[in-house]
C-alpha cells in the first residue's frame, strides 16, 4: 500500500506512461499531506496555551514571589508553592458577567491621587512598591521613603533591570496597576464611591514593579489582549488578576474569562 502497488503485482520499471508516474508520486503527496497536517495541530496546540502573543515555551504553577505569594496563599489560590489552579478557575468562573451598560468616560483623577500614601506609613504606594519588589534598594539619607536606586528582577520580562531614580531613568521601571485602572472603569468602577477607587489604586496586591516598555505595552489590555512576555510568569499573572477582579466584584467579558482559563488549562 505504501507504494501504490496492487498486493501481488510487480514492481514497475523507470519506463513508465504518464498515469503510471502520477501513481508513483501518490504516496508522496500523501506523506507530504500527512506531515502538514502533524504540524499544522502542534501549531495550533502550541497557540492555543501561548495566548495573545502566540509565543512558545513552558508555563509553570510554581510560585515564589514573596508577600504577594503570601496574600494569594490566604486566599487558598496558591498551597506548597504552586498555584492552586482548580480553585483559581473556579473563581474567575464566578466573576460577575460583564453587563455591558454604557459608562461615561474614563476619569483617571476618580481614583484619587496618582501615589498617595494609603497605608500610612509616610511613604508613598509608589516607594512601598520600589522598596518590596526590589533588591539591593538604596535610599535617600535624608528621606527613608525615597528609593534611589535597585534592582528589579523584571516578572514581565525575566530580565533583570537596574533602577536608578532620575527625569531620564526613572521610566526604566514603572509600576503596574494588575488589573489597569481603565479596564476597572469599564468593568464596574465608574459607579463607585471615590474611596474605593482609590482603594483599588493604591492596593499593594494590585501593584507591581516591572519593566517599563512592557507596562506602556499592555496599557489598558486585559488577558485576552495582553499577557506577560515571559511566559513562565502568566499563571500567576492570571491568578493576581482574577484575585484583585473578585476581591473589588469587578465584571468581567467574556474573551478576558476565557483567556484566564486558557493559560490555567496549559499550567504544569
Amino acid at each position: 500500500m505504501g507504494d501504490g502497488r496492487r498486493r501481488g503485482e510487480r514492481p514497475r520499471t523507470r519506463s513508465v506512461r504518464p498515469n503510471g508516474r502520477r501513481e508513483l508520486m501518490r504516496p508522496l503527496l500523501l506523506g507530504m499531506a500527512a506531515v502538514i497536517v502533524v504540524v499544522s495541530v502542534v501549531v495550533g496546540v502550541r497557540e492555543q496555551a501561548s495566548g495573545p502573543d502566540g509565543d512558545g515555551g513552558p508555563l509553570s504553577a510554581s510560585v515564589d514571589d514573596g508577600a504577594v505569594v503570601g496574600v494569594l496563599a490566604g486566599a487558598g489560590l496558591v498551597r506548597d508553592g504552586r498555584i492552586d489552579v482548580a480553585a483559581v478557575r473556579a473563581m474567575a468562573d464566578g466573576l460577575d458577567p460583564d453587563p455591558r451598560v454604557r459608562d461615561p468616560r474614563y476619569d483617571r483623577d476618580a481614583f484619587g491621587p496618582a501615589w498617595a500614601d494609603a497605608d500610612g506609613n509616610g511613604c508613598d504606594q509608589r516607594d512601598d512598591v520600589l522598596s518590596r519588589d526590589l533588591v539591593d534598594v538604596r535610599v535617600s539619607a535624608t528621606d527613608a521613603c525615597t528609593v534611589l536606586s535597585g534592582h528589579l528582577d523584571d516578572v514581565y520580562t525575566g530580565r533583570g533591570i537596574d533602577f536608578v531614580r532620575g527625569a531620564r531613568t526613572s521610566a526604566a521601571v514603572q509600576i503596574d496597576h494588575f488589573v489597569p485602572l481603565s479596564w476597572a472603569w469599564q468593568h464596574g468602577a465608574w459607579a463607585w464611591s471615590d474611596a474605593r477607587r482609590e482603594r483599588l489604586a493604591t492596593d499593594l496586591d494590585e501593584l507591581q514593579a516591572v519593566d517599563g516598555p512592557s507596562n506602556q505595552e499592555k496599557s489598558d489590555q486585559g488577558p485576552a489582549t495582553w499577557l506577560p512576555p515571559d511566559r513562565a510568569y502568566r499563571c500567576l499573572y492570571v491568578t493576581r488578576f482574577a484575585f484583585v477582579v473578585h476581591r473589588y466584584r469587578l465584571s468581567i467579558d467574556d474573551p478576558d474569562r476565557a483567556a484566564i482559563d486558557r493559560v490555567l488549562g496549559a499550567c504544569s
